[in-house]
C-alpha cells in the first residue's frame, strides 16, 4: 500500500461508527507487524493495567512480577507498608531485579551482576564499583510507576492519560459490598500461550454470542436467554444467572468485567478469576489466569475448587482453539471486516471504537504507517 493510499484506508478505518450499522475493526490491526509496537505506545503505556491482589503482597519485600505489553514490572511492599511498581529491569546493563515472584525479601538484587536495591527502589550496592569515578548509588533508582489499589486489586500505569476513578465508575456500587472483591485469597495462577493478536482474545471475551456454539458446558451452566451485556465509559460487563446446581458454584449469578483495555474479572459465587492480556507480537498472546477464593478450607470448598479449576481450564482450551482459528483467518487475505451483531456484540463495538479513538489521537500519520507495505 502507497502511503498516500495509507492515510486513506487509515482515515476510512478509523471513523466512528454506530453500533446499528457497525462492522468490525479490518484484519489489518490484527496481522501488520508494526501493530505490536503500535499498540504498546498507543494502548498500553498510557493505560491502568492489572499486576496483583494485595493478599500476594502481604508483607515487607512481597513482590509480584508482570509483563505490561513489553515492560517487565515489579510490585513490592515495602517497609512502611506501601505498595510501589518499578520497571523490573537494573540500570546497569537491563538485567531483570526479579525473575519470579517472592516472599519476604529484604533487597531486591539483579542475578545479571549483582546490583541490589532497596524495597524503595534506591540502588543500595553494586560490586566492585567503589572505585568508579563520580558513581553515587543513591542517585540511581529504579522508575516507578503510578499505582492504585481498588477492591483489593493492584494496578499501575506508565504515564496513565486517564483517572483511574473514571475507569472503574460505578463497577462498586454493581458488586456491592457482601462480594466485595478484597475479602479474596489467591489459590492458583496459570496461563496460556494463545496463537493470536491480544485484541481477537478481547473480542472474544467480550460476546456471549459465541457460547452456545463453542462452550457446551457453559452453555448448559448460563441461561443464554437471559444474558446481557451493558457498556460504560471504559469498562464493559456481562451478566447472566447460573443454573450451575451446587456441585460447582450453587446458586447466583456470574459478573464478567472487561476494563480497558487488558483487564477482566469473572466474578462468581465465592471465586474470583482475574485475567490478564498480554501482548507477545502481533500473532501471539499469553493470557495469566489468577484464581481467588474466600478462605474456607472445609472439604465441600476444596472440592467446588477442583471442579472450578477443572472446568476453567475446559473453557479456555475451547476459547484458545477459536482464537488461533480466527488469527489465521484474518491473516489469510481472505477476510473483509464483516457486520457486528448489534444485541450480542455491543461490547466488542465498544471496545473496537475504543481502540479507534486511540489510533485516531496517535495521528493520522502514525497508524498510516503501519499500513504502508514494508
Amino acid at each position: 500500500m502507497t502511503e498516500p493510499a495509507a492515510h486513506v484506508a487509515a482515515a476510512a478505518d478509523l471513523a466512528p461508527q454506530a453500533l446499528s450499522h457497525a462492522t468490525a475493526l479490518p484484519a489489518r490491526y490484527y496481522v501488520e507487524p508494526a501493530m505490536a509496537a503500535r499498540d504498546r505506545g498507543t494502548i498500553f503505556d498510557p493505560a491502568w493495567q492489572l499486576i496483583a491482589h494485595v493478599c500476594q503482597l502481604r508483607d515487607a519485600g512481597d513482590h509480584v512480577v508482570a509483563d505490561f505489553a513489553g515492560l517487565p514490572v515489579i510490585a513490592v511492599r515495602g517497609a512502611g507498608g506501601e505498595i510501589r511498581v518499578f520497571h523490573n529491569v537494573c540500570r546497569h546493563r537491563a538485567g531483570p531485579i526479579a525473575s519470579c515472584d517472592g516472599l519476604a525479601a529484604r533487597s531486591l538484587r539483579c542475578r545479571y551482576h549483582g546490583w541490589t536495591y532497596g524495597l524503595d527502589g534506591v540502588l543500595r550496592s553494586a560490586p566492585e564499583m567503589a572505585q568508579a569515578p563520580d558513581f553515587d548509588p543513591a542517585q540511581i533508582r529504579l522508575p516507578q510507576l503510578q499505582v492504585r489499589v481498588w477492591q483489593g486489586l493492584v494496578f499501575a500505569a506508565s504515564n496513565p492519560r486517564l483517572d483511574f476513578d473514571e475507569v472503574v465508575a460505578g463497577i462498586d456500587a454493581r458488586i456491592g459490598a457482601e462480594r466485595g472483591l478484597e475479602h479474596y485469597r489467591h489459590h492458583h495462577r496459570v496461563g496460556y500461550d494463545v496463537a493470536c493478536n491480544w485484541k481477537v482474545y478481547v473480542d472474544n471475551y467480550l460476546e456471549g454470542y459465541h457460547v452456545p456454539h463453542i462452550h457446551p458446558g457453559l452453555n448448559r451452566l448460563l441461561d443464554y436467554r437471559s444474558y446481557i451485556t451493558e457498556t460504560a465509559r471504559w469498562y464493559s460487563y456481562q451478566w447472566s444467572p447460573l443454573e450451575s446446581g451446587d456441585g460447582l458454584y450453587g446458586s447466583g449469578d456470574a459478573l464478567y468485567y472487561w476494563l480497558w483495555p487488558n483487564t477482566m474479572l469473572n466474578i462468581l459465587p465465592g471465586r474470583l478469576q482475574t485475567n490478564r492480556v498480554v501482548p507477545i507480537g502481533v500473532d501471539r498472546c499469553r493470557v495469566e489466569f489468577d484464581f481467588y477464593y474466600t478462605p474456607d478450607d472445609s472439604l465441600e470448598a476444596r472440592t467446588r475448587r477442583e471442579a472450578d479449576l477443572e472446568f476453567s481450564d475446559e473453557v479456555q482450551l475451547e476459547d484458545l482453539t477459536i482464537c488461533a482459528d480466527v488469527q489465521r483467518g484474518l491473516a489469510s487475505g481472505s477476510y473483509v471486516a464483516g457486520r457486528l451483531n448489534p444485541l450480542r456484540e455491543n461490547a466488542v463495538h465498544h471496545f473496537q471504537e475504543l481502540l479507534r479513538d486511540a489510533y485516531r489521537d496517535a495521528g493520522p500519520a502514525a497508524i498510516a504507517a503501519t499500513l504502508v507495505e514494508r
